[in-house]
């Protein structure tokens, strides 16, 4: 009878500890995810009211029902649901995701313009919210139940419980119209000559060496960022102060005050670190909210991103258009949820443990 060594037992166990591994499972299920968001967009976009070709022919004098079968054709809806996903399969394997029909431009080409300007808008957002949130998340907790915690808390809940909408035409009324502080449309001045080379302004104008775009550029982000962090900010806020006072409350807190280190060195290498899991989680996901808010927020201050293009695209009813920013927006989501989700094993050595 054959006996098992130590190494044929341990053999499999290693290489399930590959399978099992928590990095590996998250950046096998970014593929998974994706082709979920692009199956969900598909049928999402073929589900819409009315019949594409009769609204875009709409537009037409004296369309015939010939014109209305040839737009069809054109549009690919002639064909069975299965010959129709085969058709958008092959189109996003090769990048092909249609023409525009009011520009007569790619839709990739399109998207590559947009995307750089909503990546910029969000992570401005992003940063901001962060900041703020965490800022005021700690000062509410070190003074918790004083008037402090409790003017905190209240704007924190004034913040997120205002739509993006209400908040974007508060900011242009109070500082672009009666302050008229900060321009409130666009991303540049008319007068600003730029032509993109990345397309992140801040990136090419270092390329560039064009330094006189980045003082405009500010001006026109700060309003759309501020507006788009406030209710990000509200939320991070909340859960900064709950995670800190949690951390606080443990028992590795007594004991390094025990051995006599100071408050903040408790603070910041103890409490904060055991806080930075649910605020760095929390605040990816608001990051992928800033994805969806940013498509109300660029539509009301006329900024050229993602968002701007979408709207457009639904007020002209142009199909290709739709189903490519749709499917941006989603895919973005997806790697950003994919980033935190990794970021957050990295920081927290009991989350690789639970896994």
């Amino acid at each position: 009878m054959t006996q098992l060594t130590t190494a044929d037992v341990a053999a499999p166990r290693r290489g399930a500890g590959l399978v099992k591994s928590p990095v590996l499972r998250r950046l096998l299920l970014v593929p998974v995810i994706s082709f979920v968001v692009v199956v969900v967009v598909f049928l999402v976009v073929r589900a819409l009211p009315g019949d594409a070709a009769q609204l875009l022919t709409a537009t037409m004098n004296g369309a015939t029902p010939q014109d209305i079968e040839q737009m069809r054709q054109n549009l690919g809806l002639d064909g069975s649901l299965w010959s129709q996903f085969g058709t958008y399969l092959d189109g996003l394997v090769h990048l092909r995701l249609g023409d525009s029909f009011y520009s007569g431009r790619s839709v990739a080409e399109l998207l590559g313009a947009a995307l750089p300007v909503t990546v910029e808008l969000a992570v401005a957002a992003a940063v901001v919210s962060t900041v703020v949130g965490v800022l005021t998340g700690i000062l509410a907790a070190r003074h918790r139940n004083t008037w402090i915690d409790s003017v905190i808390r209240g704007g924190a809940t004034v913040g997120f419980s205002l739509p993006w909408f209400a908040l974007a035409v508060l900011a242009i009324v109070v500082f672009g119209v009666w302050l008229e502080w900060l321009p409130i449309f666009g991303r540049l001045p008319n007068t600003v000559d730029y032509e993109p080379t990345t397309g992140f302004v801040l990136l090419d104008s270092v390329l560039q060496g064009r330094f006189d775009l980045i003082g405009p550029w500010l001006e026109h982000l700060t309003l759309p960022a501020l507006t788009l962090a406030a209710t990000s900010a509200g939320f991070v806020c909340r859960i900064t102060r709950e995670a800190y006072l949690t951390a606080s409350a443990q028992g590795f807190v007594r004991t390094a005050r025990m051995k006599g280190l100071s408050e903040r060195r408790i603070a910041l290498g103890h409490v904060l670190r055991n806080a930075a899991v649910p605020i760095l989680t929390v605040s990816g996901l608001q990051f992928g909210s800033l994805l969806g808010g940013a498509v109300i927020t660029e539509a009301v201050f006329s900024y050229p991103g993602v968002g701007s293009l979408l709207v457009e695209a639904v007020n002209r009813r142009d199909y290709f258009l739709v189903q490519g920013t749709a499917l941006a927006i989603g895919l973005m989501f997806t790697l950003v949820n994919a980033i935190v989700d990794l970021a957050v094993l990295a920081i927290d050595p009991r989350t690789r443990r639970a896994h």
